[in-house]
């Protein structure tokens, strides 16, 4: 995939996730909030099974048998964000919630990325990152003021 695809593809799932914790809020309201963090992530697990089964390859998963517990990391944060993030919509409003998520993301990554965690792509942390970071910590507090 091109750089210009990728980013578009990003930007476009980025744009999908803002909607995630109203639209589980929302859901919330008829199951409850675990009851709608458990039907997101059912939804996920169904679209993702479908998607190995038709354009995957689901021989691959016999590679579990050499599963290691730092595996459990993806799926552990794809719960907190459902199931924090519909249950903080409430008091602190989409722009909030995408403001922190987004800043704790870019925190975390750029030390990821100096440390080369999980074998991802080495950066490091520069002074275009720094600023990068302040630039985002400073839109996350204006987001979120109240």
């Amino acid at each position: 995939m091109s750089r210009g695809i990728a980013v578009i593809c990003t930007l476009a799932v980025g744009g999908l996730v803002a909607l995630q914790p109203p639209a589980n809020a929302a859901l919330s309201k008829q199951v409850g909030d675990l009851g709608a963090a458990f039907v997101s992530l059912a939804i996920s697990i169904s679209v993702i099974g479908l998607l190995l089964l038709v354009i995957g390859q689901p021989g691959h998963l016999k590679g579990l048998s050499h599963f290691r517990l730092e595996y459990l990391i993806g799926g552990l944060a794809g719960a907190a964000v459902v199931s924090i993030s519909l249950i903080t919509v409430r008091p602190l409003g989409v722009g909030g919630i995408v403001a922190l998520l987004v800043a704790g993301q870019l925190v975390v990554s750029v030390l990821a990325d100096r440390f080369k965690l999980f074998g991802t792509h080495y950066a490091p942390i520069s002074f275009g990152r720094v600023a990068g970071l302040l630039l985002v910590i400073a839109g996350t507090v204006l987001v979120t003021k109240t």
